[in-house]
């Protein structure tokens, strides 16, 4: 025998929030592993240029969702077999695990917020900076540095389907590629699109889908401890125990 009335309906709406925990786990998982190996954020993050690589900051993150989502895999199991078997051992360490979660989400919640544009200021720097030395490579004839320039700034173009810091240096680069000093956006038809607007919108849309993420996920997890709690306390007082 077990808990019995509104004890026993608490129990299995622990269990199916844990199940919905252990499957909001698993996307999370699997979105994180997406943002890791997309081609277009993987194309541009493993670039190299003089020795300088772009901003790690949003592998970090990505890293961090990674753990985070196989965590929330095992404390989901972990309650979903605790809330079945009735166990305040179980229960207990369930809630202690779902509380440490809860507050390294909110802790990581603030400082994505904080750091939210960092990601995209720092991609458009290094982008400006190949950029800039691309140009002045090109005017200066240094052939072997123009070439690496180049190739890098081919990868963002293509990548991105971009060209440029914006309307100026596009009309400058349509320009020096029209004359020949310099062949930056072999296709002419991106010279209108700017390759900052283009790193915004890429990196912008990924941290606004992990934001709904954790916000899902904190949502779940407050209705998981309270209802963890009200579990272990009706089975703490159960006369069948």
């Amino acid at each position: 025998m077990g808990v019995e009335g509104c004890t026993k309906c608490i129990k299995y709406l622990l269990f199916f929030f844990n199940f919905i925990f252990w499957l909001t786990g698993g996307v999370i998982l699997g979105v994180a592993l997406w943002l890791r190996h997309d081609p277009k954020t993987s194309n541009l993050l493993e670039l190299e240029f003089e020795g300088t690589h772009p901003p790690s900051t949003f592998y970090i993150s990505v890293h961090i969702l990674i753990a985070v989502g196989a965590v929330m895999m095992v404390v989901g199991f972990l309650g979903c077999y605790g809330a079945i078997q009735e166990s305040q051992c179980l229960l207990g360490t369930f809630f202690a695990c779902l509380v440490i979660l809860f507050a390294a989400e909110v802790a990581a919640g603030i400082w994505g917020y904080m750091n939210k544009d960092k990601v995209s200021t720092e991609m458009i720097n290094f982008y400006d900076s190949v950029y800039d030395k691309g140009i002045t490579q090109s005017v200066t004839t240094d052939k072997g540095k123009e070439q690496a320039a180049a190739t890098v700034l081919k990868v963002f173009h293509e990548t991105l389907s971009c060209c440029g810091k914006g309307v100026g240096t596009s009309i400058v680069t349509r320009i020096t590629d029209s004359m020949g000093i310099t062949e930056l956006c072999p296709n002419k038809d991106l010279l209108q699109v700017s390759c900052h607007q283009r790193i915004q919108e890429l990196f912008s849309d990924k941290i606004y889908l992990i934001g709904i993420a954790a916000l899902v996920v904190a949502v779940i997890m407050i209705f998981e401890m309270i209802f963890s709690m009200v579990l272990c306390c009706g089975i703490r007082n159960s006369p069948v125990y």
